[in-house]
């Protein structure tokens, strides 16, 4: 399968991203959407305090009816999560859940803030002692250990296949494994351990994670666990090309006042560089976002950085 090359790929499909992509495609770019809509906070929210929008309106109808603008001004919307990125020569290489991989001349981090947590017992006094949000980040420290990972998408079985080049035992505990048939393909041909239908209870430990107990009653004993809950998190996916964080926190994408990162090419939009976190804001960054990304990819084609 050849290679599909976009102008400009923006990662997350809240309020930033689906401005971004109007805007960019607007500028006669190929603009490519990535994610599900249900994943932005917006989703399941109610708005009443965004100019022009009079009443309460539900933040499901609103992104809704965004993508079918980006649609009808001709972006492109794919609902796969992104596993992993690369720079390759003057381009930038996203490999998708399905096994498949686009390419782009700039990229738009639109994902929204941190990592989920579990709120479980043992998690917050565990965090940081074996249990980690990071499996890129914190792999390297569980080599020859078991571990486990808790999750219900792509960022869990990702997550745990890597795992497995490290640890000698990987488990995967899901409720209900939502992925594309090639990743699941993936899990099921590996040497993880899928634990379907249940879910952790609590995570167990003095010093550091000794086990977890499992919904079924079942308790496994593990040297750390990795709570991979959604999609890849954009700040791995930032890190993996070099995009910086912000000095003081590490919690959000530092940008300049063109959504513009450290690296030429990446530009960032919405809650995900910080707060405010408002839709108004988002919408804001995201047009600024995809216009510079636009113009950036129409200077760059057939050139290098």
């Amino acid at each position: 399968m050849d290679t599909l090359v976009y102008d400009v790929v923006i990662v997350g499909t809240g309020p930033a991203g689906i401005q971004a992509a109007i805007h960019a495609v607007r500028k006669k770019s190929r603009v490519l959407l990535l994610g599900r809509i249900e994943r932005s906070s917006l989703y399941s929210a109610h708005v009443e305090n965004y100019a022009c929008v009079e009443g309460v309106k539900a933040g499901k109808e609103l992104l809704e009816a965004g993508i079918s603008q980006a649609r009808g001004f001709g972006a492109e919307l794919m609902d796969d999560d992104v596993l992993k990125i690369r720079q390759q020569d003057d381009l930038f290489a996203l490999e998708l859940e399905d096994g498949a991989t686009v390419s782009s001349r700039t990229i738009i981090f639109a994902t929204g803030t941190a990592r989920k947590k579990m709120q479980v017992p043992g998690e917050k006094e565990l965090s940081g002692r074996g249990v980690s949000y990071c499996v890129d980040c914190d792999a390297n420290f569980y080599r020859k250990a078991t571990v486990a990972v808790v999750g219900n998408a792509s960022a869990a079985i990702d997550g745990a296949l890597t795992l497995t080049g490290y640890a000698s035992k990987v488990y995967l505990v899901s409720q209900e494994l939502v992925a594309s048939a090639e990743l699941m393909k993936k899990l099921h041909s590996s040497t993880v351990e899928f634990l379907s239908g249940s879910w952790v209870k609590e995570i167990r430990g003095e010093k550091a994670v000794q086990s977890i107990l499992l919904e079924d009653g079942k308790e496994l004993i593990v040297d750390g666990l990795f709570i991979e809950l959604g999609a890849k998190g954009a700040m791995e996916l930032a890190l993996d090309i070099g995009v910086q964080l912000d000095q003081d926190t590490m919690t959000h994408i530092e940008t300049n006042k063109l959504a513009e990162t450290n690296v030429p090419g990446v530009y960032a939009a919405g809650d995900i560089t910080g707060q405010p976190y408002q839709m108004a804001k988002a919408v804001g960054e995201g047009c600024v976002a995809g216009m510079e990304a636009a113009n950036f990819a129409r200077k760059h084609k057939g050139g290098s950085r």
